[in-house]
């Protein structure tokens, strides 16, 4: 059997010796001498001679711009500004019709059809200044930036632009011990967290999706927008002459939204070294052909996928806090409201943060949806302080902002009040809508509780940081 496959192997060896010499060459210069073919193929479709025109596509012109290593990070964030820019002044109009149907007009019509009825002040209370105002303000505040944000961010997808977002972040991200990809799933959370959080998908690496998904709420999400455009507005804008107070109050909320990027790579740094530990995972990342947008699958993929299924879970948790809210407020004991105990309780521990209690427990009360914070706040500070008129048990908000900085410096408020506030609005739990995302992707009770109090304990951190050295300041 030796001798026979020896034999064999012989003669196979001098066909493919005669082979060579009939072809003129040997057998492994013809492979090579093909593969030579086709890379000069490849070479000279992407590159040039000095003496040669420029024989680059349309899709590698624009990538020598969007992936520069000069000019690559200012076009993403001027992009990435002018979505934020077209989310929030687009969505003022229609927030602004949909609080003047859903609140103005819908309300009052509700508190008259339940006089007519009969229905018991508590039970009127508790449905329709309680439970229905906080879904009206949640639908009102969070629909119409989610409706923009979502198909911006989907046409920005579909292009092709988002792989390229990777690309650019990727080594600062590596050098975190995070994923390139981690970029993609920040800039979603800036829409809403929650969508971030499933957006984390894209990282093959369980243990980077992973941290992916507990530093996604330190993107500021639409419902944070509201709150930092509007304090920065009375407070940052104010300290400041007026022909300054515009630019000075959009510093001060971009410099917010980039203190949460530079949080988010800290945190990814610390988490890979420690409790996370391992080296970040190399990917070969393709970037796709630019291509024409396809329109009905944006606005699909953006409105139902995304937008419909964020705002049905942040309503299903918004109702119960509206319940508890108006319970807090308006259930008293002695003379005073289950609110005004706690605020009174908690406000010597929250002003060693530069806080306050009425702060504290709207963030405790107002878990469900960031939406209601504000409402909430000017609620609790009309009870607190005593003031008359409208608010006191009903969430409300006022179309002037010298008005919402009449009741808020009456209720105490400073400037560092006002700055500590913005930094806990960016460094604090996530929603309830985020939390039990969060869940449902890792399936783990403990890294969902990571998430949720690692924000609020750097939150208190950094108040109480930013409280001592204003003190000393000021001293």
């Amino acid at each position: 059997m030796e001798k026979k496959t020896s034999s064999q192997s012989e003669e196979i060896l001098s066909l493919a010796n005669n082979l060579r010499w009939d072809l003129g060459m040997d057998f492994h210069d013809t492979i090579i001498e093909s593969i030579y073919k086709e890379a000069s193929k490849i070479a000279r479709k992407t590159t040039r001679m000095e003496s040669d025109k420029p024989a680059y596509s349309l899709d590698l012109k624009i990538d020598r711009w969007v992936t520069s290593r000069w000019l690559g990070f200012p076009i993403m964030f001027l992009l990435l500004a002018l979505v934020f820019w077209l989310t929030v002044s687009g969505a003022n109009y229609p927030s602004g019709l949909l609080a003047n149907l859903l609140i103005d007009m819908a309300h009052p019509a509700l508190k008259s059809l339940a006089a007519s009825i009969g229905l018991p002040w508590w039970l009127d209370g508790l449905l329709i200044d309680g439970a229905y105002l906080s879904m009206a303000w949640v639908v009102s505040v969070m629909l119409p930036p989610m409706a923009i944000f979502f198909p911006l961010f989907t046409l920005l997808e579909d292009l092709g632009y988002l792989p390229r977002v990777a690309f650019n972040m990727d080594n600062l991200f590596r050098k975190a011990g995070a994923h390139g990809k981690q970029a993609l799933t920040l800039s979603m959370g800036f829409g809403c967290n929650a969508a971030g959080v499933i957006a984390a998908r894209v990282i093959d690496s369980p243990r980077e999706r992973l941290i992916a998904i507990i530093t996604n709420n330190f993107s500021l999400c639409n419902g944070r927008w509201p709150t930092q455009i509007l304090i920065a507005t009375i407070f940052i804008g104010g300290a400041v002459p007026a022909h300054w107070a515009g630019l000075v109050s959009a510093g001060a909320v971009v410099g917010i939204a980039v203190l949460g990027i530079l949080f988010s790579l800290a945190v990814s740094w610390g988490l890979s070294k420690t409790v996370l530990r391992g080296e970040a995972s190399a990917f070969s990342l393709e970037l796709p052909p630019y291509r024409p947008p396809r329109i009905l699958q944006t606005l699909y993929t953006s409105l139902i996928d995304r937008t419909i299924f964020v705002l049905w879970r942040a309503i299903v948790f918004a109702v119960p806090a509206g319940l508890v809210i108006w319970l807090v407020a308006n259930v008293h004991i002695g003379e005073l409201s289950l609110a005004e105990h706690f605020i009174r309780l908690t406000d010597p521990f929250a002003f060693v943060f530069g806080l306050n209690g009425v702060i504290l427990l709207a963030y405790v009360i107002a878990i469900p949806a960031n939406e209601i914070v504000i409402p909430t706040i000017l609620m609790l500070t009309v009870l607190s302080a005593g003031m008359a008129g409208e608010g006191a048990g009903v969430m409300f908000e006022l179309d002037s902002i010298a008005d919402t900085g009449n009741i808020l410096r009456g209720g105490g408020w400073t400037l560092l009040t006002a700055v500590n506030l913005m930094l806990f609005s960016l460094l604090h739990n996530p929603c309830s809508t985020t939390i039990y995302t969060i869940y449902k992707e890792t399936n783990s009770a403990k890294w969902t509780l990571v998430a949720t109090f690692l924000p609020i304990v750097l939150g208190l951190v950094v108040c109480f940081f930013t409280t001592q050295v204003w003190l000393l300041l000021m001293s």
